[in-house]
């Protein structure tokens, strides 16, 4: 597997409040978490740095060699779960993060198949030969307008109200999770990525950006958002077979 990650502050924000992590285990077992804090002050910050710790913790600390799909599935869950416990009981405790929360994509690659936990409008991708597919659904207000065709995709892109998600890690007691599995053939790239990236930057550049460099893509996918005028933080990880 090549795993490449980053995380860019952007344009226009005074601070960064995404952060990601990525790694492989001697099996071959690729995994990534990617989050996206919200919140006032530093508080976005605190939501995704420490969701990111305590869910990549919880995967080096559970994984096991020969795992099945549903042993997969239910580490991705506990261990959102647990950062979700710990979010919360940060932001009841500490009037500074009061309403932090943070955006949450959890992936694990493995054995021709690639299983995603999510919540929040982050995304997870696909990239297969010259396709692309969006793994996750957005959590959005303006995803649900979609979905009871209230207003089109096309619409939704520049819609003012884009940015409200209506699921997030830390906001509650309880995170309602959703999950995928999907196959990874040989070629294939999975990538997960914030808001920062899909809102400035198309599925096709995208498609051709993967194509087109054979480098550090997640650089690249950066260096393209910033040039289209940064206007959030951009994280980005692509996990290639």
């Amino acid at each position: 597997m090549k795993i490449f990650q980053k995380t860019d502050i952007g344009m226009v924000r005074k601070m960064n409040q995404d952060a990601c992590q990525a790694g492989e285990f001697p099996d071959g077992m690729a995994w990534a978490v990617v989050c996206d804090g919200m919140g006032g002050a530093a508080s976005g910050d605190v939501a995704s740095t420490t969701a990111v710790r305590i869910i990549s913790e919880r995967i080096h600390a559970s994984y096991r060699e020969g795992m099945q799909a549903n042993s997969i599935r239910s580490l991705l869950f506990s261990a959102i779960e647990a950062a979700n416990a710990v979010v919360y009981e940060m932001s009841c405790s500490n009037p500074a993060f009061e309403g932090m929360g943070t955006t949450v994509v959890a992936a694990v690659v493995r054995d021709s198949a690639v299983y995603v936990a999510h919540a929040g409008d982050s995304r997870a991708y696909r990239i297969t030969g010259e396709n692309i597919f969006q793994l996750t659904r957005d959590h959005s207000m303006v995803q649900a307008m979609v979905d009871r065709g209230q207003i089109t995709a096309s619409e939704a892109k520049d819609h003012p109200r884009k940015n409200i998600i209506t699921r997030a890690l830390g906001v509650d007691k309880n995170i309602l999770i959703d999950f995928c599995e999907e196959p990874f053939e040989p070629g294939d790239t999975l990538l997960i990525c914030t808001d920062g990236l899909t809102n400035t930057v198309d599925d096709l550049d995208i498609l051709r950006t993967l194509h087109e460099q054979s480098a550090d893509v997640s650089e690249q996918l950066i260096r393209l958002a910033n040039a289209h005028g940064g206007q959030d933080n951009i994280t980005v990880v692509a996990i290639s077979n």
